[in-house]
């Protein structure tokens, strides 16, 4: 079954959505720059409402420090990083939870090595000139090149995602599942949770 991370949830509306909906995750962005950001104390009450996704932390290069003092408030399931591989492979070791390396591809020479000691990968395309984050634009990725992308791990889409188009773009790239953020939003960092069902409905009909 493909899977389904509902990311930059920020409000009590949003997981329970999601929650209901069936999403496998639900993402809290820890990275200031990002209209979803949230606070620590934020993320521990929307963990708190249960419901069944996993939680997933989003980290933009953080110092180990950072997650650190993250996961003394909120006990997170898993950590995305944007960040090089050996980051991911010292957060591995300090925290010993599952740590996925998130980056942006636009050639075959950008897919992450199968050395990598990654437990996942997310991948969407590189971020557009001037873009003040690293990930998170609502690019749509070149699926055609990631058709042929076939790494030891399991990886999601992202990046330019939505209801209407998930499926075929799940069946394109062979991705494991899909992570979306602005594709579920009727503004910026503001979720809609009819389009989340409608999102997680088109994956689950695969």
């Amino acid at each position: 079954m493909k899977r389904v991370k509902i990311c930059g949830v920020n409000s009590a509306e949003a997981y329970d959505a999601a929650a209901a909906a069936g999403a496998d995750y639900v993402g809290f962005v820890f990275f200031p720059a990002s209209p979803r950001y949230v606070t620590n104390i934020e993320a521990k009450l929307l963990a708190a409402r249960g419901g069944g996704p996993q939680t997933v932390g989003l980290f933009v290069a953080p110092s180990l420090e950072e997650v650190d003092d993250v996961l003394q408030d909120v006990s997170l399931d898993i950590l995305q990083v944007h960040g090089a591989p050996e980051l991911v492979a010292a957060l591995r070791d300090r925290f010993g939870r599952p740590v996925w390396r998130a980056l942006g591809v636009a050639a075959a020479a950008d897919f992450p090595s199968p050395a990598e000691v990654a437990d996942g990968f997310v991948i969407e395309a590189k971020p557009p000139p001037g873009a003040t984050r690293p990930g998170g634009n609502a690019v749509r990725a070149d699926w055609d090149l990631l058709a042929g992308f076939q790494p030891p791990k399991p990886w999601l889409l992202a990046g330019g995602l939505d209801a209407d188009n998930v499926a075929g773009a799940l069946r394109r790239t062979g991705a494991a599942g899909a992570d979306v953020s602005s594709g579920v939003e009727r503004a910026p960092g503001v979720k809609d949770a009819e389009m989340i069902r409608r999102f997680v409905a088109a994956v689950r009909a695969l």
